[in-house]
C-alpha cells in the first residue's frame, strides 16, 4: 500500500489521456472525454472547433474545420501526448499536386514527381516527400555561398567597423570590431533545410523508416545552424546556382509556415503541423487562372487591393483581378473552398461578388468552388445587368482534367 509520503514524492497524479483522435476535414463532430485544460488548449490554439459538453464534465465535442495535419498536446504528469489528426477529404497525391502547382507552376513539382510512397496521411506523406527532396538537393554536396559576418577579432579581417570600434572599444587596440564575407555552407538555403528536418523529427506520426532517413539528412547538415524558435527565417532567392534546392526549399517553407508550437496555461504544450485547405485551394485557383491567361495580353493580379466606397474607407481584396491592356479591370474571380449543399451555395458569396463587380465597374463576376452538383451556373442580378457565374471544380479528378476545367473558367472570363 502506498503511503501519503510516497504519493507526495511521486508528484501529482494526472488522469490518463486517450491516445488521440482522428477527425475528417469539415466532418461530423466527435465527443470525447478530455481534461478541461486540453479542450481549452485545442480551442485556443485554433486547432479544431472544440466545445465543452454542457451536461457532462470533462467531455468535449471536437470538429475539424479547414485545417488538416496533426498536433500533439502534452499535459504535465502524463507519459504520452494527446494526438489530434485531421485527414483531408481530397487524396494525398491530389493535395500535393495542388500545393506544388500553386508554389511553382512552371517547375517540376507535380503529381508523380514528388513521391509520397504509400502514405495516405498528410504528415507521413509530407515527411517522406521532404526527405526525398532534401536527399536530391544534397546529393551533389552542400551548397556553399558567402555569408556576411560581424564579430570581435584579435586580428584584422575584412573591414573594420569604425563606428562600433569607437562606441564599444574606444582607446583599445584589441579586439577589433570587423566585418567580412565568409565562404561557407552555413547559408540561408541549408539553414532552412536543417530547420525543416529538425521540425519533422518532432512531428507526431512520422514513420520509423522516414525518421531514420531524416536523421541521415540531419547528419549531412550537421555543420549548419538551425533557426531557433521565434527567430525570423532567413530569406533565399531562386538562382541558377541553387536550382537543385528549389523544390526542397519550397516544400520546407510550407512545413515551417504551417508549424504550430506554443505553451498554454498550466504547462500544456501544443506542437505539430496544420495546413489550411482554404488557403491551398485559393492559391491553386488564382495561380492556375493566371497561368491559363498568360499570353492573352492581359495582366492578372492576386489579392489586389480596392475600395468599395468613393471615400476609400471600405477596403476589399478580391482573390483575382484581370486587367486589360489599358489597365482597366476586365474580370474578377474569388475562390471558395466549399462544396455545394442541398440548399445551394451561400447567398453571402453572391452578395460579395456583386460588391466586387459594382466597385470595379464590371458586368460579370466569377465564383470558383471546390465542388458542386453542376459545373457552371449563372445568375443575372435584377435591375443591375450584372451576371455572377458559379463554377465548380471536382478535386477528385486527375490533374489534366482539373487544369482543363480551369481553362474553361478562364475562357469564360475573357469572353465576358
Amino acid at each position: 500500500m502506498t503511503t501519503a509520503a510516497e504519493r507526495s514524492r511521486q508528484g501529482p497524479v494526472t488522469a490518463e489521456l486517450p491516445a488521440g483522435v482522428e477527425l475528417v476535414e469539415y466532418g461530423t463532430a466527435v465527443g470525447l472525454a478530455l481534461p478541461d485544460g486540453v479542450g481549452r488548449a485545442l480551442a485556443a490554439g485554433d486547432v479544431v472547433d472544440a466545445a465543452p459538453d454542457p451536461y457532462t464534465p470533462d467531455r468535449w465535442s471536437l470538429r475539424a474545420g479547414s485545417k488538416v495535419g496533426a498536433v500533439n498536446v502534452t499535459v504535465p504528469g502524463t507519459r504520452e501526448p494527446f494526438t489530434v489528426r485531421v485527414v483531408p477529404k481530397v487524396p494525398i497525391a491530389r493535395l500535393f499536386f495542388l500545393l506544388g502547382y500553386s508554389l511553382d507552376a512552371d517547375g517540376i513539382w507535380r503529381e508523380g514527381e514528388v513521391d509520397v510512397a504509400e502514405h495516405r496521411e498528410l504528415v507521413p506523406a509530407l515527411a517522406h516527400a521532404l526527405e526525398r527532396q532534401t536527399d536530391r538537393a544534397l546529393r551533389q554536396g552542400l551548397l556553399q555561398g558567402y555569408r556576411t559576418t560581424e564579430e570581435s577579432s584579435l586580428v584584422v579581417r575584412g573591414r573594420i567597423r569604425e563606428a562600433d570600434q569607437i562606441r564599444h572599444r574606444f582607446g583599445v587596440m584589441q579586439p577589433v570590431e570587423v566585418t567580412y564575407d565568409e565562404f561557407t555552407t552555413d547559408i540561408a538555403e541549408n539553414q532552412i533545410l536543417r530547420t525543416a528536418v529538425e521540425r519533422l523529427l518532432r512531428l507526431p506520426g512520422v514513420p520509423r523508416d522516414v525518421r531514420r532517413r531524416l536523421l541521415h539528412q540531419r547528419a549531412r547538415l550537421a555543420d549548419v545552424t538551425p533557426v531557433a524558435r521565434g527567430q525570423r527565417m532567413p530569406c533565399w532567392q531562386p538562382t541558377r546556382l541553387n536550382t537543385r534546392y528549389h523544390s526542397a526549399l519550397r516544400l520546407a517553407q510550407v512545413l515551417l509556415n504551417g508549424a504550430s508550437a506554443e505553451h498554454a496555461p498550466g504547462g500544456l504544450r501544443i506542437d505539430g503541423f496544420l495546413f489550411d485547405m482554404n488557403q491551398l485551394f485559393e492559391d491553386f485557383v488564382t495561380v492556375a487562372l493566371r497561368e491559363a491567361l498568360r499570353g492573352s495580353g492581359r495582366v492578372a493580379k492576386l489579392q489586389d487591393s480596392h475600395h468599395l466606397d468613393e471615400a476609400s474607407a471600405i477596403r476589399m481584396r478580391p482573390d483575382f483581378v484581370l486587367y486589360g491592356p489599358d489597365g482597366v479591370p476586365c474580370a474578377v474571380a474569388d475562390a471558395k473552398y466549399k462544396a455545394e449543399r442541398r440548399g445551394g451555395y451561400p447567398d453571402a458569396d453572391l452578395y460579395q461578388m456583386l460588391a466586387y463587380c459594382t466597385a470595379l465597374g464590371l458586368e460579370e463576376g466569377h465564383l470558383v468552388y471546390a465542388k458542386g452538383n453542376a459545373s457552371h451556373a449563372a445568375h443575372r442580378v435584377r435591375h443591375a445587368g450584372i451576371v455572377i457565374h458559379q463554377h465548380a471544380l471536382d478535386l477528385d479528378q486527375e490533374p489534366a482534367g482539373l487544369l482543363a476545367d480551369i481553362i474553361q473558367v478562364a475562357s469564360r472570363m475573357v469572353a465576358g
